[in-house]
């Protein structure tokens, strides 16, 4: 069973990296069709990556995945409007998610490990800043939400590499290279914009 719940998690996290960074050189239309699916396979992935984290107890990351997700519907939200019509509640609902689950994880791992003791909340806690930030201004279509995503990236394989989840590791080190070419890709693309 767990091997088949780290194939889920890690298929649809990289399927969302794939779809996110090769959008960066798509045309138009197809950018916001990859995007769209981009933001949609990771929403999937979420019940697979919270049943992993909540088994390893690493409540920091898993209250992030799970509280992350209205600032995903967000993302999937601009995307299908074009970034033209913005939802104030669904705004509103991703940043008290956010920070509800922030305080929520934090505390009960301060709890259970009696403050900051392992390597693992270390690393949870690099998950934690690379996935909200990264998330938030890739929803946002600003460019340096994947450098926050490589931190996450590298935070969670490192994770997965101490729990003894092999998949899933290197899955984040697949994902790692679509989040550099993905930021590379828009870096560039702004770049071009600016000097024309």
């Amino acid at each position: 069973m767990d091997l088949l719940v780290q194939i889920w998690a890690g298929s649809f996290y990289l399927l969302n990296k794939v779809f996110f960074s090769t959008a960066e050189r798509a045309e138009p239309v197809l950018k916001r069709k990859l995007k769209a699916m981009g933001w949609i396979v990771y929403i999937l992935g979420v019940p697979a990556w919270a049943i992993i984290l909540i088994g390893n107890h690493n409540w920091i990351a898993a209250s992030i995945e799970i509280g992350g997700v209205p600032a995903m519907l967000l993302g999937l939200y601009n995307v299908v409007n074009n970034n033209e019509k913005k939802s104030k509640p669904l705004e509103y609902a991703a940043r008290f998610s956010t920070y509800a689950f922030i305080v929520f994880g934090v505390s009960y791992s301060l709890f259970e490990y009696g403050g900051i003791n392992t390597l693992s909340q270390i690393l949870e806690i690099g998950v934690m800043i690379g996935f909200l930030l990264g998330s938030y201004l890739l929803a946002k279509s600003n460019v340096y939400g994947w450098p926050f995503f490589m931190l996450m990236n590298v935070s969670a394989g490192m994770l997965m590499y101490i729990q003894d989840k092999p998949i899933l590791a290197i899955q984040q080190a697949l994902s790692l290279g679509f989040v550099i070419y993905g930021f590379f890709s828009m870096y560039q693309k702004r770049k071009l914009t600016v000097i024309k």
